[in-house]
């Protein structure tokens, strides 16, 4: 029998569908068993509204059978079946869906699911078979037709026996080539894999005969036997009710799914219909997987098309900020590209991504307010990740954000919300005060925290890198800015005060040019103090860049690095403050040496380390002789 061509275009057609559109081989099994699901669904639904008698949905189911001496994989159905003219306008013109005119006849049927859109995946059995036969006989006729192909030089449709309605697609699969091994599509455990990778949700079950051994009666010999199994799982976790579904269930789900070794700390199971109908199975990891923090890591939520798993990771459904979340999202209403590994990006994609975003947000709300145990736990592991989304963002999801931070209190000795920082505020406190350090322990002594704490006020401790980068994206939160302890201005002074210190400043001008003068351009100030109550001096920054984001900063890779406008505070009160007059006037050598050791006294505060450690230790050693003299 002579073969008839292609309708759609020819050979070159063909060949892009089998080797550009479709990224993995082992998506042909996806596409052959989503066309077989819509065939039964299209025979359930006509069944509904047609006199078909002898049918129940009970019935239905998909089957799988592999030869592996004979190469042969099929892909079975008893859904509706086709005629030779189905066959010849289905299969023979490229890219003509039966599915998707079947829906366009039913579209006031709001209830209709049918997978396939483009006509497009049953070609995908090319990138595997190097003959294709498809056996069909139509639920509506006696006779059977079988459709024949070995790709792009055309295909032949012959009369056929077959018992009773629906589809056999049988499959030659390749031999083995050079680069390519073929030999995995006749594993029965391989296919049993797929099916669950990708199909484990589709409504009518898959049915497969696999041999096993067992132990004779009476012997220690084995017999083999063969048993049908069902493959997939069918009923999907989400799209049950959640009072049928317990919590070890969804523990078990997501263990099996997402192989973790640990339950969940939180469940976030919605079902959302109107603009955009979907289900999603959300759930907040106890701790990060041991990449979280790296560059390999990988966000996303899987994504899938009617119980289709269409894609794994689906980064564009959840924010950086949340990329923590793992879970999955199911939804019909999504804009598909023709191989169906891919989403257009569309109204639909955004309106999931942000009702995604606000759910996660209230969860996480919830456990903070209603389990705050369980929440400290939560932000351990994961506390960074909001920071740097936030920050990442340039402060403008603080909204979003804002309400979940944490930090540490000096007066409460424990971790706290901001929201709980402004509700223990005085009424005549204006800033919420913060101090940067790498422990508690440092922040704890920082002579810059003397007058905050003095007053009584609160201060909030950060302690990692990102920390003090949220408040230069997320100034103010309720309208109170955040100010560092190390700030020029804390707020704090009276006129008076401010008044008496500028007076100080002018009377000691020279004894402090001349200490800036000794230290060089490593600071661009020295000036007198209002802030230092015990201490005899700090280390603060002018400027955008302080001492903290120096420090960040300049860990980075990069040849160029970010100095912070350093400023030497001396505490006019102390002690110290008179020898440091009486050096001024007598003795400019022994006041440098004073300059280098209070310059470098206020470093080692900072947590950071002389310039020249061993000049400065030839300082100090300098100062230990003259005192002995």
């Amino acid at each position: 029998m002579a073969a008839k061509q292609f309708k759609a275009e020819s050979k070159r057609l063909l060949d892009l569908m089998i080797h550009s559109i479709y990224t993995h081989k082992e998506i042909f099994l996806r596409e052959l068993i989503s066309n077989a699901s819509d065939a039964i669904d299209k025979l359930y639904y006509r069944a509904l509204s047609e006199d078909i008698t002898g049918l129940s949905r009970d019935d239905f189911s998909i089957s799988l059978s592999i030869d592996k001496d004979n190469r042969i994989l099929t892909i079975s159905d008893n859904g509706c079946g086709m005629t030779k003219e189905e066959l010849e306008n289905n299969l023979g013109t490229i890219a003509k869906s039966g599915s998707l005119a079947f829906k366009k006849e039913n579209k006031a049927k709001e209830d209709i699911d049918i997978i396939g859109q483009f006509g497009v995946g049953f070609y995908a059995a090319f990138m595997v078979a190097e003959q294709v036969k498809v056996l069909s006989r139509s639920y509506q006729g006696d006779s059977a037709w079988c459709w024949q192909s070995k790709g792009s030089e055309g295909y032949t449709v012959s009369p056929a026996e077959k018992q009773g309605h629906g589809t056999d697609i049988i499959l030659k699969i390749k031999e083995n080539a050079d680069e390519e091994s073929y030999d995995e599509f006749l594993d029965p455990y391989r296919i049993e894999s797929l099916v669950k990778k990708y199909s484990d949700y589709i409504r009518y079950p898959i049915r497969m005969e696999k041999t096993k051994s067992r132990k004779k009666e009476d012997s220690d010999e084995y017999e083999s036997y063969s048993e049908v199994e069902t493959l997939n799982s069918m009923v999907p976790i989400w799209k049950k009710n959640k009072n049928e579904v317990s919590h070890e269930d969804y523990c078990r789900f997501y263990k099996d799914k997402f192989f973790d070794f640990a339950d969940p700390i939180r469940v976030i199971h919605s079902s959302t219909e109107g603009a955009s109908t979907y289900n999603a199975l959300l759930f907040i990891p106890e701790k990060p997987a041991f990449d979280y923090y790296s560059r390999d890591f990988e966000k996303g939520l899987q994504l899938y098309a009617s119980g289709v798993l269409i894609m794994a990771k689906c980064a564009d459904l959840l924010p950086d900020c949340f990329s923590f979340v793992r879970g999955l999202v199911d939804s019909q209403d999504l804009s598909l590209n023709i191989s169906r590994e891919m989403l257009q990006h569309d109204r639909q994609l955004k309106l999931i991504e942000s009702r995604l975003e606000k759910k996660i947000k209230s969860e996480l709300l919830s456990m903070l307010r209603n389990d705050r145990e369980k929440y400290e736990d939560f932000w351990q592991g994961f506390g960074r990740q909001l920071k740097y989304g936030l920050y990442s963002a340039f402060g403008s999801n603080s909204e979003l954000l804002s309400d979940l931070l944490l930090f540490y209190s000096s007066n409460e000795k424990k971790l706290s919300t901001l929201e709980e920082y402004i509700g223990r505020m005085p009424e005549d406190q204006k800033y919420i005060y913060y101090a940067c350090g790498d422990s508690l322990e440092r922040i704890d002594q920082l002579p810059q925290a003397e007058l905050v704490k003095d007053k009584g006020y609160e201060i909030l401790y950060f302690t990692e890198d990102v920390d003090e980068f949220v408040t230069k994206v997320m100034p103010a939160y309720k309208e109170k800015e955040f100010r560092s302890v190390s700030s020029e201005d804390l707020g704090l002074d009276s006129d008076e005060e401010k008044e008496q210190t500028k007076k100080q400043q002018e009377e000691n001008g020279d004894l402090l040019t001349a200490i800036k003068k000794a230290l060089g351009d490593r600071v661009s100030e020295v000036r007198l103090s209002s802030r230092l109550k015990s201490a005899a001096c700090c280390l603060t920054a002018k400027g955008q860049v302080s001492l903290e984001m120096e420090r960040v900063l300049g860990a980075m890779p990069g040849e160029q690095k970010v100095k912070a406008e350093r400023v030497l505070e001396l505490n006019p009160e102390h002690p110290l403050f008179p020898t440091l007059q009486q050096l001024f006037a007598g003795d400019q050598e022994t006041l440098a040496n004073y300059a280098e050791l209070l310059y470098g006294q206020a470093l080692l505060r900072e947590g950071m380390l002389p310039e020249n450690p061993a000049a400065f230790s030839a300082v100090l050693c300098r100062l230990m002789e003259e005192k002995e003299k």
